[in-house]
């Protein structure tokens, strides 16, 4: 039977690589708080680019997917669903806005997996098994170790849920907001402003191999952590490495502002409108935006999607020869 202990977070026999890897995660964090705290406006933009990300990427890991228009208009409630799969993508948005809004107040509890579970499919969840309470215990335990740290515990509590597999539907998405929610919860918050799921998605295939390794022999207590754990944690540097990079683009003086602008729109994997870029880019007047998208498109770096004022741009893609 399966017990649920993470009393080796305590005993200071990790990887060193990961010791050094949480440390420079807690670096980087500490230098973002500064920034947010400064720039208030640059991140509120970042982040409603991020939330956009993390839906259609969280979505896509499992196969369900629409246009890039669809999913910003889902995405900013401008349109209702018009499928199943518009519909599961609506429900991860609803999901994903309650954990940004109201993080604070939600714990890791039954009741919350159930109710982002239920919001996320539009229906009712059944009962989590036994698992899962033995999971909230087991993390409620762990939580109030002053020895262990909590950004190794999440992960471990994340695939532990994911060997548990509650739900008929909708486990590696539920995963992923919990991750989100335990993430916020202890103050790491890179994953608003960069989405964490895109990140997965990019780097799936080692994803999926980290979640294997760790869940050999998980239903005799003899798996191992370690690769899960290395992965969330590269998945989660590599989030604030991307905040910083950003940053440094839409904040940086160094730079023209014709190549911030470029940088802007070849960054962003959904399309973005001129009035976006200029709310990115306080500093830079429409009359500059507007002449660098003109220079990008004759260039044929990118697209433009739709007419007059509801047109928005897009990264060329380039194929192979």
């Amino acid at each position: 039977m399966r017990k649920f202990d993470y009393s080796f977070l305590d005993n200071g026999l990790l990887p060193t690589n990961l010791v050094n890897l949480t440390s420079v995660i807690y670096s980087l964090k500490t230098a973002s708080n500064i920034r947010k705290d400064e720039f208030q406006k640059i991140f509120t933009e970042l982040e409603k680019i991020a939330k956009v990300q993390s839906v259609k990427s969280s979505n896509a890991i499992e196969g369900i997917i629409t246009s890039d228009k669809r999913i910003v208009e889902i995405v900013n409630q401008s349109s209702k669903p018009l499928n199943h799969n518009e519909a599961e993508i609506a429900g991860y948005r609803d999901a994903l806005n309650k954990i940004h809004l109201e993080y604070n107040d939600l714990d890791f509890t039954e009741d919350t997996i159930l109710k982002l579970h239920e919001i996320m499919m539009n229906y009712t969840a059944k009962e989590t098994p036994e698992a899962i309470k033995q999971l909230v215990l087991a993390y409620m335990e762990a939580r109030g170790n002053a020895n262990i740290n909590q950004l190794l515990l999440i992960p471990c509590v994340i695939l532990d849920f994911l060997c548990i597999h509650p739900f008929s539907d909708g486990n590696g998405r539920i995963s992923r907001l919990l991750s989100l929610l335990l993430l916020y919860k202890n103050e790491f918050d890179a994953g608003k402003y960069i989405s964490f799921e895109e990140q997965i998605n990019n780097m799936k295939g080692y994803y999926y191999d980290s979640l294997e390794q760790s869940s050999i022999g998980w239903e005799e207590n003899k798996n191992n952590y370690v690769p899960f754990i290395e992965n969330f944690l590269s998945t989660l540097y590599m989030c604030y490495k991307e905040l910083d990079k950003r940053f440094n683009v839409v904040n940086s003086n160094k730079i023209t502002k014709t190549a911030r602008i470029e940088a802007t729109i070849l960054n962003s994997v959904v399309p973005i409108s001129k009035a976006e870029i200029c709310k990115i880019l306080p500093d830079v007047s429409p009359t500059t935006v507007e002449a660098v998208l003109g220079k990008m498109i004759k260039e044929g770096s990118i697209i433009r999607i739709g007419e007059a004022r509801s047109s928005k741009y897009l990264k060329k893609e380039r194929k192979d020869n």
